[in-house]
């Protein structure tokens, strides 16, 4: 369905089923939104995080068994 086509039809639609459709859009939009910058934000730090020792400490003990202590 080309986009002309699709406004028509939202145009047709009752105006609670209208709001559905714009807040269903605006979630997926925002949605969409946080992955960029989601995956903006872990190229930034992958070559910290592959070359700074210091935020990798923790990681030499990921496979170590843990004991809550009461």
């Amino acid at each position: 369905m080309q986009t002309l086509e699709l406004i028509d039809e939202i145009d047709k639609l009752s105006l609670d089923k209208k709001f559905f459709v714009i807040e269903h859009t605006l979630k997926s939009i925002k949605r969409e939104e946080n992955k960029l910058l989601m995956d903006k934000a872990v190229n930034i730090l992958k070559d910290d995080y592959l070359i700074n020792d210091d935020l990798t400490s923790f990681k030499s003990i990921d496979l170590d068994e843990f004991y809550e202590a009461r």
